[in-house]
């Protein structure tokens, strides 16, 4: 997994009004937890634009007044109106120790569904995980080749080495649906069949009937 870096400085005060100062001169409030004690520290909102303005998922460089912590993003709190960062959440990341993240979901292949006129559903983009940070990929690759009309795929039909799903193995990823086109062309195939057997039968009575009469 890539790693991205930002630079913070250490927030002496975390009262309403000193939050809502910072944030006025472009400042986002920000804490860092899993180490010996939370670290409350701000960094300028255009630090985040690479990291949570994208599909991708990064593990986080903190450099906070010199001393570097390596980190992933926990959670992010946005303006309900102006969609501006309000609170961001880190937690710290501990050699050995496993994390948990969430990890995009990249689907490869040609689905055998879709070319038969089936529509592509992807219902889960991320997927959560718990993994030596080591072991965290920079997506999930899921290959759609073998998914038919009709069919899913789900968390317990998926495996990745070192890793752990959390996701309820229920759950779907992606799905192939009937549409119209593939409907109609269901319908067709079944009534070319049942046409063919109609024909069949119709010429197994005449030559019946054919026989009985040459008996008379």
């Amino acid at each position: 997994m890539e790693s991205i870096e930002i630079k913070g400085a250490i927030r002496k005060n975390i009262g309403k009004n000193f939050t809502k100062q910072i944030r006025k001169d472009g400042q986002v409030p920000c804490c860092l937890y899993g180490g010996k004690e939370n670290i409350n520290f701000q960094s300028h909102e255009l630090s985040f634009k690479n990291l949570i303005y994208t599909p991708n998922v990064y593990l986080v460089n903190l450099e906070i007044e010199g001393t570097k912590y390596e980190s992933v993003l926990q959670d992010i709190q946005f303006h309900p109106v102006t969609d501006r960062i309000m609170h961001v959440d880190f937690m710290e990341i501990k050699e050995g120790k496993k994390v948990k993240i969430g990890l995009p979901v990249k689907l490869t292949g040609d689905s055998e569904g879709v070319k038969q006129g089936g529509k592509l559903h992807l219902k889960k983009r991320t997927i959560k995980v718990k993994g030596l940070p080591g072991d965290l990929p920079g997506f999930l690759e899921i290959n759609i080749s073998d998914l038919g009309l009709g069919k899913t795929k789900k968390i317990k039909d998926l495996s990745y080495e070192n890793l752990e799903l959390l996701d309820p193995p229920n759950d779907v990823v992606c799905s192939v649906k009937l549409t119209r086109a593939s409907k109609g062309e269901e319908a067709a195939e079944g009534a070319g069949v049942e046409g063919v057997e109609g024909a069949a039968e119709t010429a197994v009575t005449t030559e019946g009937g054919t026989a009985e009469g040459t008996k008379e």
